[in-house]
């Protein structure tokens, strides 16, 4: 049977139609966001109007807050919270009840006392919770970050909580960006400012942004700066990280701006010395604070299984408190006519009215039968799930959603910094026929085809270059050294390359180890130094890199005068450029295969000489095409495509994107334990489908469904019509809505809920899947469709400042301690230092966690019953009268005290295996997956036992106090009272040694439960068994999975953001000397076009423009 996952791909234009969604349009009357520059008066004087008649300040200060609670708010929103449950009502209203002294039958501290106890612990322990998770401190640490401000006309150094819409703000090299900001100038040429932006959508590559040319040109001082008074009319704050439409009106002129001239709250400066910026957005009017979405109240499912049974409860109660009423009434009426002469006792009551005060009389002695719940772990302590090597345990940072660790069946996770370490190291080559690096598969493979032993396959790369006897080689490792888009800095006497991506980076590293170091760049040359020989390169084109052309190539003249184009790129661009068939492509094409099993990244290098005369005409058509003002970027991508052809091979790069360890063995158990994994990344399609053979989660057995192959036949489509059936999907949006509309689907919500239906249906039937190009908002908004279609229980994990808001949205949430900060750390439910301990924390403490509340419940439910049930048996020996069997302190304490040891010692420390078979036997995670062990069914099962025990207890004791002759004879109501409460003590606190492992009362996950009638699928059932009899292994067992794909070409390494090429040919991302510390913020540059950047959404699903990501 072929599993399926789903691979597409949307085009930006489509992107921005699945923001635009939910979010405003961008039309005229939606520019009404104004900010002055210089003037903090006109901004704190507007309000806008908030709930009722209140209104608030429009531009919202910078200062954050995320924690839940503060000193005032602490009390009336946790009591809120609390009696959000059933049985915290129901209790209030008895209590209330009891308030009557004509129908209370039970002391006013019967039930308050309980109350209060559990109130008081879990407001300690929500508190506890929201100081723990160390918000607080984290809020504090942000807010109090330094910064500078324009104060007059000098900057002063202030924190990020004094920062207000209109400051002009000066931020410094590897500084983080506060606000969001207008780029006005800075310290590079052309106000070109480099970012980092893994806070917000988890790359790490370089991204530009260039200030407008009036701002680069007038503002050049502090006093320029101060004396700026530009106004910029702009969209209202939104959530569309992406884009950004607005205006700069200044000095009678207005100047578009767009996503390229700002600067995002979170980013990183890199590679920038310095820069202004003017504050637009601040605080949570910010983007990146408008994704992270707001704090959720979080209910297990066995919170709200236990709501709806109060509820059930309450109704039984209510019916039976009823019937003894009415029992009540009619006995009464028979009493009194019976014995007239006690008349004068009834004069002012009738039966009817006895009937009345004795149903709210039973309705308060039967109370105390509501369950009161509270649980308590240990994953803090499991030493299993320490990092030693940062000092970083494991934290539960929630203590109410442990048994719901048991019941997961979709993980949502980042890629960046929760799957890999995002370290690129260089791993092996093939080069002439020769493969460098690691040979534990070489001998395997020359056996296997046949080739002649090479001479140099023994031989280090290293040792190869010092040589120097293949020319083949020395092109190579020069196409490494030259083809690039990199900077370098000189930091005294080292060279720091500053890259655009890992990739890069690493590939140039790799070169300057072996004796290619790239030393220098110009607008036109680039200098290199090959084995200590500096050699000038003049730099004559270079063809850019794009996500369609996939490749980049840079056109040279060496010192001989030699032209040569150096081309890189994907395989599949590559190899069909290529002369023809050279005497290594065979066995080079092969080297691709087994650096696939590794699941490395690949490059095919390349390159071809030129004449002068083939250049002269080239250059003459690329000058031309250059400044064309209609279609020139058709143009020049086809020059480009006409220069890179008849390539000659060089060879092969591979690159290894570190994975965190453990990674594939915690998928593999994962999908044994019946969980799906979905990736959702801000990352390019290639990179995570790498990413995905390499941790497992694809595999070659798997039918990889991309977005080209997705496809819908015109057929009727009803809400019971699944796009499943015949294993087709949509092409595009607008079929699905045409077909909707000519079968009677006009409402848009319906069509809407149609599409959202079609699309969860054929992603989780899909074994794996990967979207990509996704932002912070639509992660979250993915996970609340799974939530909403499905009713499955969610966990989402993920390291960074863009995961926040998909682990608020999910039902767990993971956050990992890695490299991007703290943010999704602090606003998770649990902390691992690294994604492997998910297996723990799910296949042991998570099903342990829901064993053990199963089992709690079920105990609890069971002695609650069985010694509280004698009150209605009673009822029927004191004439329906609402009289209480037990004495009122036994009846508050009967829960808390008396009976609380056994069921905590169930609820806190059963085990029913060890946590080496637990890992040993993942299947038995499904337990909780299918609720077998609390459900309606055994409720009631539960509630049978409990009842039967209870007449057991009751009329034994009253047949033993039967009036007997005698002066010793012991027949009191008090001590019938004591003896019926003993013997329900008893039977509740010996019923687990008795039965073994309290399989009578409870059951047992391990083994069927004939009490119950319910019985586990028979494979579980073995699985089960076989567990419980094997004997324990000495060493924790892990599935140990090999790197590999044995079928798949390897996707290509290369990442970085298109338009580095053209800011290299134009001089524009190049200092001079001088201009590398500025003073007094004094900048002279040229002026850069704007480069248009292509984004690509990707959703490894299906080609929808996703018309259900609505604004929530």
């Amino acid at each position: 049977m072929i599993s399926h996952v789903f691979i597409g791909e949307e085009s930006s234009s489509v992107r921005m139609q699945t923001e635009a969604v939910r979010e405003p349009q961008s039309n005229p009357e939606a520019f009404t966001w104004e900010v002055q520059a210089n003037n903090r008066a006109h901004h704190e004087q507007l309000r806008k109007k908030s709930a009722f008649c209140f209104s608030k300040k429009k531009y919202a200060g910078n200062a954050i807050k995320t924690a839940k609670y503060n000193v005032l708010t602490f009390l009336p929103l946790n009591l809120y919270e609390q009696f959000h449950r059933m049985a915290n009502v129901y209790f209030v209203f008895v209590i209330l009840l009891q308030t009557f002294p004509e129908i209370s039958t039970l002391p006013w501290y019967t039930l308050l006392f309980p109350l209060s106890c559990l109130l008081t612990i879990r407001a300690l322990r929500d508190l506890m919770d929201d100081i723990v998770s160390g918000r607080h401190q984290s809020d504090r640490n942000i807010n109090s970050r330094p910064c500078e401000i324009l104060s007059g006309e000098s900057f002063r150094w202030q924190k990020w909580r004094d920062v207000c819409v209109g400051d002009i703000v000066r931020l410094h090299k590897d500084s983080l960006v506060p606000a969001d900001m207008l780029l006005l100038c800075s310290s590079e040429p052309s106000s070109l400012c480099y970012v980092e932006t893994s806070d917000i959508d988890g790359e790490t590559n370089l991204k530009f942004r260039q200030a407008l040319l009036v701002t680069h040109q007038e503002l050049t001082s502090e006093e320029s700066l101060a004396a700026f008074d530009g106004r910029v009319t702009c969209e209202e704050p939104n959530s569309r990280l992406h884009s950004f439409t607005g205006v700069l009106q200044w000095r009678g002129e207005t100047h578009a701006l767009d996503g390229e001239r700002i600067l995002l709250r979170g980013c990183k400066l890199r590679n920038t010395e310095t820069c202004c910026g003017l504050v637009i957005y601040a605080g949570f009017d910010s983007k990146i604070m408008r994704n992270c979405g707001k704090i959720k109240r979080k209910k297990t499912k066995l919170d709200r299984m236990m709501d709806h049974l109060v509820v059930i409860i309450f109704l039984v109660l209510l019916a039976t408190s009823l019937c003894l009423a009415i029992a009540s009434g009619f006995w009464a009426k028979m009493f009194q006519e019976k014995h007239s002469y006690l008349a004068a006792l009834y004069k002012h009551t009738t039966p009817a009215k006895q009937a009345f005060f004795s149903f709210w009389g039973f309705t308060i002695l039967l109370s105390v039968i509501i369950p009161i719940l509270h649980t308590h772990f240990f994953i803090n302590w499991d030493l299993e799930m320490y990092y030693a090597v940062k000092d970083i345990p494991a934290k539960a940072r929630s203590t109410s959603l442990n048994d719901q660790l048991g019941q997961v069946e979709y993980i949502f996770s980042d890629k960046t910094g929760t799957l890999t370490q995002n370290i690129m190291s260089f791993k092996k080559c093939c080069v002439n026929g020769t493969i460098y690096g690691n040979f534990w598969w070489w001998q395997g493979f020359r056996s296997c085809h046949g080739e002649k032993m090479l001479d140099s396959n023994n031989v280090g790369l290293r040792e190869a270059v010092q040589q120097n006897n293949d020319p083949v080689l020395r092109e190579f490792l020069r196409l490494l050294a030259l083809c690039h888009t990199v900077m370098v800095e000189e930091r005294g006497d080292q060279l720091v390359y500053q890259a655009a991506s890992p990739d890069e980076e690493a590939l140039v590293l790799a070169a300057r180890s072996l004796g290619y170091v790239f030393l220098s760049r110009t607008q036109d040359s680039i200098t290199i130094s090959e084995m200590g020989v500096k050699r000038t390169f003049q730099v004559l084109a270079m063809l850019d890199f794009n996500s369609d052309r996939k490749r980049m190539s840079v056109l040279v003249r060496d010192p001989q005068g030699t032209i040569r184009l150096y081309t890189k790129g994907a395989d599949t661009v590559i190899l069909e450029r290529l002369r023809g068939r050279g005497p290594n492509q065979d066995f080079t094409e092969r080297a691709l295969d087994h650096f696939a099993e590794e699941t490395l990244r690949t490059l095919c290098l390349a390159s071809k000489e030129l004449s002068e005369a083939e250049y002269d005409e080239w250059s003459r058509r690329h000058r031309v095409a250059n400044i064309l003002l209609q279609g020139r970027a058709c143009e020049l991508d086809r020059l480009y495509e006409e220069m890179e052809q008849d390539l000659e091979l060089l060879g092969v790069t591979a690159i290894e994107d570190k994975l965190q360890e453990g990674v594939p063995e915690t998928i593999q158990l994962l999908k044994l334990g019946n969980i799906k994994v979905w990736v959702l990344t801000g990352d390019k399609q290639e990179t995570a489908m790498n990413v995905g053979y390499a941790c497992k989660l694809l595999s070659d057995d798997m039918e990889i469904l991309e977005e080209k192959e997705v496809r819908f036949q015109p057929r009727v489509l009803s809400p019971k019509d699944t796009i499943l059936q015949t294993g087709e999907v949509l092409q595009k949006k607008g079929q699905l809505w045409q077909q909707l509309a000519c079968h009677g689907t006009t409402d848009p919500q319906e069509q809407g809920s149609l599409v959202e239906k079609a699309f969860v249906d054929l992603a989780t039937s899909c074994q794996a899947v990967i979207c990509c190009r996704v932002t912070p908002k639509q992660k979250a908004l993915i996970v609340q469709l799974v939530k909403k279609h499905k009713k499955a229980t969610t966990l989402a994990i993920g390291d960074g400042a863009n995961d926040v808001n998909m682990i608020k949205t999910a039902d767990i949430g993971v956050g990992i301690s890695g490299l991007e900060g703290v943010q999704a750390v602090q606003c998770s439910d649990y902390a691992l230092a690294q994604f492997c301990y998910l297996q723990r924390l799910l296949l042991v403490h998570g099903r342990w966690g829901y064993l053990r509340i199963c089992k709690f419940l079920r105990y609890f439910f069971y002695k609650t019953f069985a010694g509280l049930m004698t009150q209605i048996w009673f009822a029927f020996h004191s004439g329906f009268t609402a009289q209480p069997l037990y004495e009122g302190w036994f009846l508050a304490l009967y829960n808390v005290f008396y009976t609380a040891y056994p069921v905590l010692s169930v609820g806190l420390l059963e085990q029913d295996v060890s946590a080496k078979k637990s890992l040993r036997f993942p299947e038995l995670y499904t337990i909780g997956q299918q609720d077998e062990l609390f459900n309606y069914r055994i409720f009631s099962v539960t509630l049978l036992h409990g009842v039967s025990t209870s007449l057991t207890s009751f009329y034994i004791a009253l047949w033993a106090f039967e009036d007997h002759v005698g002066s010793r004879t012991v027949g009191d109501y008090e001590s019938f009272s004591v003896t019926v409460a003993t013997s329900a003590l008893l039977s509740d606190l010996l019923q687990g040694p008795v039965s073994g492992t309290w399989k009578g009362v409870t059951g047992d996950g391990m083994d069927a439960i004939p009490q119950g009638g319910h019985q586990t699928p028979v494979s579980l059932q073995n699985i089960c068994w076989k567990a419980r009899r094997e004997p324990e292994p000495s060493v924790e067992l892990r599935t140990h999975v090999p790197r590999g794909s044995f079928h798949r070409r390897s996707s290509y390494a290369f990442s970085h953001q298109e338009g580095y090429a053209g800011l290299i040919t134009r001089g524009e991302s190049l200092r001079t000397k001088g201009t590398h510390s500025t003073t007094k913020g004094t900048h002279r540059w040229k002026r850069k076009d704007k480069t248009k950047q292509n984004h690509r959404w990707i959703c490894l699903s299906l080609r929808f423009s996703f018309p259900f990501f609505k604004k929530p």
